[in-house]
């Protein structure tokens, strides 16, 4: 067992701690309850959440698992405590420097011997963490990939496993070794290497997000072969899913968190753009409009990405307009939103983007607004690409697939979580479900404008086509000759913006492609021609116009300290106000102290012992030691 168990004290004055709770998943015996030991004691839960016991208990003696479980979900215990309860140190494989950094604070604020090697530590500093692994120092060590292929790192871990002083390796952020995958790293596919090398030393690979596709792969990639695979419901149920028709999309964002800033003040977010040219606009004008919004895109000095990065983590109300190179592996539990100005990827994209909101449980909101240029744009990127036709293939499903979900008239948890497999019924927390849509027989739509886009040749986007069948009768169309087409003018009773929506739905369902090497031109598909002969009926949502997002409504989220009685609000803000200044005089992240959530059930409980305070989720023996007598003069100030 790790010296980090046996190496906690005991709490002082722990007369009126609650009894230790049993186990609340099928794990059992002597090892079940030396991992509840460790939950309670160390990290200061009083009971394993889902399957996380039994994924816990599995690993601790010995066996591989391939775990998939939703982000906030608790996937970090799974290795954690393995790590703690077997001989030697956890070697943790993590692709991000940040991410690293986050969880080695994290726990050494739980009393956990942990340290990180990568390319920010000097020669020296990586000699001393060298000699701690066989000195008994550590715990657990972080460790980029790309170093854990080097020659001096398989010294290392050959030493250590020569010394019986390999406890297991976790992979964190496993999708990374899909080679499909939009967070591909090439050096993950060497890591089954580590099963070939230390057979005997279990394997732990977890991530947030894989569909069906993935997963597979990553069994295969990683030699996962004979590796329990647990899989955790991947509802978000505290995240509120709601995407906009694209107008004019920074009047819809600032309407989105114009709300959210007057209802909840000010708030961290993420916001999601496809270019590093939007990306720095999109901030340079929010800045304008009076929020504190940061850029983020690999094109940015790694100095300048760092600061952000190091802004955003430690300070409160930050929005990171980012592409997707920001965000995996980001800790930060308290990010109220993620929105989407551009459409992702994927589901999968979307899904894990989307999921770095509401990472303590806490309601979150996940807006997006996407158009069909948008569509036009990722058909591009696919079809421009240099990899394989299959490969190629596959993103073009998974792109319907999201598109599907942009235009689905059904709730959007129940098509996000059964693109994963998993069966759901509607939420009720969803902008489809909270206002529904009216569905329509657009079948006469559909054939009016899948016909103009045939007799214009195929060579002619969305805006022309409607312009055509709305019978507008401008110099362009005189140019081609189409106001001279059947189809010119059979749409006039439709106003432009249902037509849009029309436009949109038939490239979502299939009927029409986009391409833009041609300028954005509608072609038909094969789906078209059942259509065209009036073989198939097109079933559509009708268009809606939101001059505000209901997300921004009133009920979708209360400020922490609206949740709280009037007489705990006050010690609340103290007791931030505390941890501000503990984590400024530290150089960490506020959060890994203690989150929002802790602080106020603090405040409601008003411990006025250390026994009484280790009462409170998330106060372990080592904070208690450190912060407990500190909360209390806090709490005894508040009096």
């Amino acid at each position: 067992m790790s010296a980090a168990i046996s190496d906690v004290s005991d709490v002082s004055d722990v007369s009126d701690a609650p009894p230790a709770l049993d186990v609340s998943t099928p794990a059992s015996g002597a090892l079940a309850d030396q991992a509840l030991h460790v939950l309670q004691h160390i990290f200061g839960y009083p009971a394993f959440r889902g399957r996380q016991g039994e994924i816990v208990s599995h690993v601790a003696g010995g066996g591989d698992a391939l775990v998939l479980m939703p982000t906030g979900g608790g996937k970090s215990l799974c290795y954690q405590i393995p790590a703690l309860l077997r001989h030697g140190v956890g070697i943790v494989i993590s692709p991000l420097i940040a991410l690293m950094q986050d969880q080695v604070e994290t726990l050494t604020q739980a009393g956990v011997k942990a340290a990180y090697l990568n390319s920010t530590l000097d020669f020296s500093t990586v000699q001393q963490i060298e000699r701690q692994l066989f000195t008994g120092e550590l715990d657990m060590l972080y460790i980029a990939p790309e170093r854990l292929m080097t020659d001096r790192s398989w010294s290392l871990l050959d030493r250590l496993e020569e010394t019986g002083k390999l406890a297991l390796f976790a992979i964190d952020e496993a999708h990374c070794v899909s080679q499909w995958g939009h967070d591909f790293r090439p050096e993950y596919l060497q890591l089954s290497a580590l099963h070939e090398r230390y057979p005997a030393v279990p394997r732990i690979a977890l991530t947030a997000t894989a569909d069906h596709a993935t997963r597979d792969e990553m069994i295969a990639r990683l030699g996962l072969g004979e590796a329990r695979v647990f899989v955790s419901s991947f509802d978000r149920p505290n995240i509120r899913y709601t995407v906009v028709e694209k107008d004019t999309p920074k009047r819809q964002l600032l309407a989105f968190l114009s709300g959210r800033r007057k209802e909840y003040g000010v708030e961290a977010g993420i916001i999601y753009c496809l270019s590093r040219k939007k990306v720095e606009e999109t901030a340079e004008w929010l800045s304008g409009e009076g929020f504190a919004a940061l850029p983020y895109h690999a094109g940015l000095g790694t100095e300048v990405r760092a600061a952000n990065q190091r802004r955003f983590l430690r300070e409160d109300g930050l929005i990171m307009v980012a592409t997707i190179a920001f965000g995996m592996g980001i800790d930060k539990p308290d990010v109220r939103f993620v929105a989407h100005l551009d459409l992702p990827k994927s589901l999968e994209a979307y899904y894990q983007e989307t999921g770095r909101a509401g990472r303590d449980g806490e309601p979150a909101e996940a807006w997006m607004t996407y158009g069909l240029q948008d569509v036009v744009l990722q058909r591009s990127r696919i079809d421009d690409s240099t990899a394989p036709e299959e490969q190629k293939r596959l993103e073009a499903q998974k792109l319907n697939a999201l598109l599907a979900y942009c235009e689905t008239p059904r709730c959007r948890r129940v098509v996000l979580l059964d693109y994963f497999g998993e069966a759901s019924q509607p939420c009720g927390n969803c902008d489809v479900c909270l206002d529904p849509p009216t569905l329509w027989d657009g079948t006469d739509a559909a054939r009016k404008l899948l016909s103009a886009a045939y007799r214009t040749g195929q060579r002619f986007g969305a805006t022309h086509l409607i312009d055509v069948v709305r019978g507008k009768a401008n110099p362009k169309i005189k140019e081609y000759g189409h106001d001279q087409l059947p189809t010119f003018g059979v749409g006039k009773d439709l106003d432009e913006a249902v037509w849009k929506s029309v436009a949109r739905q038939l490239v979502a369902g299939g009927y029409l492609r986009a391409e833009l090497a041609e300028h954005g031109a509608l072609k038909l598909t094969e789906a078209a021609r059942p259509v065209l002969k009036g073989e198939r009926t097109v079933e559509m949502r009708r268009a809606t116009v939101r001059a505000k997002s209901s997300s921004s409504g009133s009920g979708s989220r209360l400020k922490a300290s609206q949740d709280l009685s009037p007489e705990a609000a006050p010690l609340f803000e103290q007791l931030r106000q505390w941890r501000f200044e503990a984590a400024k005089e530290q150089g960490v992240p506020a959060y890994v102290i203690f989150h929002d959530k802790t602080l106020r059930e603090i405040a409601e409980m008003r411990p006025t012992s250390r026994g009484h305070l280790a009462q409170v989720p998330g106060v372990g023996a080592a904070k208690i030691d450190r912060y407990g007598d500190q909360i209390l003069s806090v709490i005894r100030r508040a009096e």
